[in-house]
């Protein structure tokens, strides 16, 4: 008997009659009840029988991964059939994090919008916020800064770097290698030390704003910057020591976990788990961006398509980071870091005031005892929002998981019509099945490390 007969059975009768319900009264997918307050359904929790009905074998043993596992990258489920020790068929099964992240971004203006979308990847928040405003600059047809410009790619490599330290500080951890989550993390601490000073906060920055930067850098930040560069040139190679020549971490990587290039164009998948299989497609030179074509990097790839070539490409991609943000201070040069347009340049004149927070003081002054018109023109910027002209856009960039796309729409109003981003996490996501199965189930914790999701991108 399936589990809808199941539940129409119990659910017979005048009373009980529950939604989508025919004449007969067999049910569909809820029970129902009268109560004082009116009829109350029960919507059965049917997942479980629709994952099983093609995994009834007499010698198979069918166990949940998750939700809550130290090993699955956060709240993942994943269903696993197993024989033995090996994976015959592996479900991933997402939505235990979901936010509406895209949709709130409909219900808000197009700056505020930039407050949600660095939240959804947060190990990677500013590349949201890159990727939204890029979107929302297009439409406008807005050119930023360059001094912006060259700042926004600094800030975004510090990220990547701190992004791959998690990879591998966590990676290490659920493969037992304890030594890598400590040393991860002391240097990912480096990282949000030195971006609450050039920020203000240490994750979920809303930063990049549309039309340009919140603020400029503090005074020191070349000096802070470099020093950030110059102790992560010694302390990188120590993981090289520790991992890269380590029998026991390269065994439980090599040859796990494979996924051709083929594979790789079949299902989406972009980033390090594409230039592992050969490819070296990176949007930074593809279709560069925000000043990209200026600098000289490498993109590190490799043919083994296995989890030791993503392990070593992202080790790699730290010390090409620590190139490009160099090379951006030699570049910058004295200017400003928002449009001049004062319809879209929000929050105007933004700087520290003396009590750590807030507007200049003289901007302040300006708006509430001198100009009428100023303090009108802050209320509705703030409020209310810049138009954006009717039209549909996308805009990727490379975040530390591939490629990170923004499909924005407008109808010409204050508030985007349409939010929907393409979350590299959540497509390469859907690699598991093809890596997993027919391998052992302690290789499908290496898999998960690899293609590194995090659940806010995948969920959102």
């Amino acid at each position: 008997m399936s589990s809808s007969e199941k539940i129409a059975e119990k659910s017979t009768g005048t009373d009980t009659t529950a939604a989508g319900a025919d004449s007969t009264g067999d049910v569909d997918y809820a029970e129902a009840r009268e109560t004082t307050e009116g009829r109350v359904y029960t919507v059965s929790g049917g997942d479980w029988d629709d994952l099983l009905e093609d995994a009834q074998h007499d010698e198979r043993l069918v166990i949940n991964m998750g939700p809550q596992h130290p090993s699955t990258h956060g709240v993942l489920r994943l269903v696993l059939e197993m024989e033995g020790e090996t994976v015959t068929q592996l479900r991933s099964v997402i939505g235990y994090l979901h936010t509406g992240i895209e949709k709130n971004c409909e219900y808000r203006t197009w700056t505020q919008g930039v407050t949600f979308v660095t939240r959804m990847d947060y190990l990677a928040p500013l590349f949201n916020e890159m990727g939204h405003c890029l979107a929302v600059e297009k439409l406008l047809g807005l050119e930023v800064p360059r001094r912006a410009q060259l700042l926004r790619v600094m800030l975004m490599e510090i990220n990547r770097i701190a992004s791959h330290l998690v990879y591998i500080a966590t990676g290490g951890m659920e493969l037992g290698a304890t030594t890598a989550m400590t040393l991860g993390f002391r240097e990912r601490e480096e990282v949000l030390h030195l971006l609450e000073h050039l920020t203000g906060l240490r994750m979920n920055h809303a930063f990049i704003r549309p039309g340009g930067l919140a603020q400029d850098m503090p005074a020191d930040f070349s000096e802070v910057v470099t020093q950030f560069c110059k102790v992560m040139d010694e302390r990188l190679p120590l993981y090289d020591k520790l991992f890269t020549g380590q029998p026991i971490w390269r065994n439980r990587l090599q040859g796990v976990g494979y996924l051709p290039v083929d594979a790789c164009l079949e299902l989406g998948v972009t980033g390090p788990v594409l230039r592992s299989a050969g490819l070296p497609w990176d949007l930074r030179k593809t279709e560069p961006y925000s000043c990209y074509d200026e600098f000289e990097f490498d993109v590190p790839t490799s043919t083994d398509a296995d989890c030791w070539a993503r392990y070593l490409i992202r080790v790699e991609e730290m010390h090409q980071s620590l190139r490009i943000i160099k090379q951006a201070l030699k570049k910058l040069e004295p200017g400003p870091v928002m449009v001049e347009d004062r319809k879209v340049a929000w929050p105007a004149q933004l700087s520290v005031s003396s009590d750590g927070m807030g507007n200049s003081l003289e901007h302040v002054r300006k708006i509430m005892g001198q100009s009428m018109e100023a303090l009108i023109h802050h209320f509705k910027l703030v409020t209310e929002g810049f138009r954006v002209p009717p039209g549909q856009v996308y805009v990727p960039v490379e975040s530390p998981r591939g490629e990170l796309g923004y499909h924005l729409v407008s109808d010409g109003g204050t508030r985007p019509l349409r939010v929907h981003v393409r979350e590299p996490s959540f497509v390469n996501l859907q690699s598991m099945p093809a890596m997993a199965e027919g391998g052992l189930v302690a290789d499908v914790i290496a898999a998960i490390a690899s293609i590194d999701p995090v659940m806010g991108g995948v969920d959102r």
